[in-house]
């Protein structure tokens, strides 16, 4: 696929290299130094000036690397991968890595110790061995703003019995302490999407968000481990759409950022909301929509370098349809959709491989409902019937208004007791009341 684009003078260029090449361009224009592309990029000095140096010779073409897609010069043949855990298995099955691999040197089946840990991790022969903790120590700030955000929500008792019980969720900047808010009645997953895209918005994408392991942001499905590298949530999801990290803290001590706005908010702006009589979420988020400002001005720091690290949001970006609740659904050969107990019907033009298909369904935080087939959003109208498919069949009409039945004649004229049968459905009367819905559209083709 990249050769075909490269033919058309098109370059493929993943989410991390578009990156890079933002930041090389800003170096190369003056507006970074290389001692700062190389803290944000996580490179060295030297490789920075490399890529930069490459970057003026061969264009954006530099940063793909050109081996992308081929085998490397150094793996080793399945046969071989295959002959040595078979003999792993049998006879070696409780050997370390490090003294399997001198044993099966003996036998011919020359492998490195590393390979040979990295099969056997593969294939659960080998756990890795716990090492003592590292001694831990404070973490300085951030060099810039927007390289990491830390993101909490704190219940308390805000507006001290006067009104409903309202949660704050607040965005902080590492860097500078600056700080996003806002009251919500629940600290739910389309609440932190909200805030999210406050600050998305204002400022643009930060390269990293640190949270705690809440189910909002870790998976705590049963029967799935909790390291497993691919189960995500709604909002994990949300964040690798946008290319931001999601870093997740195992103590509420390593966020102390924001746990430490959470005292100083308990302390202000409870005071603040009992000095303006406020008893709803609206006019609370009002008041501290004017309490921000001045708190920022306050307590914010500038950072140790000027530089913003947020990326600006791009054209592919649709916030609205990131930030949503996304589930997918299988569309039945009658282009029909079932989510949350009702039927939507799909809309023509219909697209290849869209009958029997999977479309994803996006509870969107307005309140909509939209459903999206690849990259497009497919037109549908909600099915509403009388009944449900499986209700109950529809009350008969009274006796009074039907038709007598018409009788058999016998040849001399006289009735037969047998009457004639009338015509009738074989469906299901749930099923013919749907099939008589006005509302039911043509056949899609």
């Amino acid at each position: 696929m990249s050769t075909e684009l490269q033919d058309w003078g098109i370059l493929a260029m993943s989410q991390r290299e578009r990156d890079v090449l933002a930041i090389l361009k800003a170096v190369v224009s003056g507006d970074r130094t290389v001692t700062e592309a190389a803290g944000l990029l996580k490179l060295s000095a030297r490789q920075v000036r490399r890529l930069k140096g490459k970057l003026k010779t061969q264009g954006d073409s530099a940063l793909v690397h050109g081996l992308r897609g081929q085998p490397s010069n150094r793996c080793l043949e399945a046969k071989l991968r295959t002959q040595v855990l078979a003999a792993y298995r049998q006879r070696y099955r409780d050997f370390g890595p490090t003294f399997a691999c001198e044993k099966l040197a003996e036998e011919g089946l020359k492998v490195g110790v590393e390979t040979l840990r990295r099969w056997l991790l593969a294939e659960g022969l080998w756990e890795r061995q716990r090492r003592r903790d590292p001694h831990r120590s404070r973490r300085p700030r951030r060099a810039c703003l927007g390289e990491l955000v830390q993101m909490d929500a704190s219940v308390h008792e805000w507006l001290e019995g006067r009104g409903e019980t309202i949660v704050l969720i607040t965005m902080i900047d590492d860097a500078t302490s600056r700080v996003e808010a806002k009251f919500y009645r629940h600290g739910s997953v389309e609440s932190h999407l909200d805030l999210l895209g406050v600050w998305l918005r204002k400022y643009g994408r930060p390269l990293a968000v640190y949270t705690d392991r809440h189910s909002i942001f870790e998976p705590h499905e049963k029967g799935r481990p909790l390291a497993d590298p691919d189960a995500q949530t709604q909002f994990g999801r949300a964040l690798g759409e946008l290319a931001i990290e999601l870093i997740r803290a195992h103590s509420p001590q390593a966020k102390g950022r924001v746990e430490r706005s959470f005292g100083t908010a308990q302390d202000r702006w409870v005071k603040e909301l009992r000095l303006a009589k406020v008893t709803t979420c609206e006019d609370a988020n009002a008041l501290l929509a004017k309490l921000l400002p001045d708190h920022n001005k306050r307590f914010a720091k500038p950072a140790r370098q000027p530089n913003d690290a947020h990326r600006p949001l791009g054209r592919d970006h649709k916030l609205a349809s990131i930030l949503s609740i996304q589930s997918e659904r299988v569309v039945s050969n009658d282009y029909v959709v079932r989510f949350a107990n009702t039927f939507y019907q799909l809309l023509p033009p219909a697209y290849p491989g869209e009958r029997g298909g999977r479309v994803v369904i996006e509870q969107r935080l307005d309140g909509t409902l939209h459903i999206r087939f690849g990259k497009r959003h497919l037109p549908y109208q909600e099915i509403t019937v009388g009944g449900s498919l499986g209700g109950s069949a529809p009350k008969p009409r009274s006796l009074a208004h039907q038709r007598p039945m018409p009788v058999r004649r016998r040849r001399d004229g006289s009735r037969s007791r047998t009457p004639v049968p009338r015509a009738c459905s074989r469906l299901p009367d749930a099923r013919v009341a749907l099939l008589r819905s006005p509302i039911l559209p043509a056949a899609r083709r």
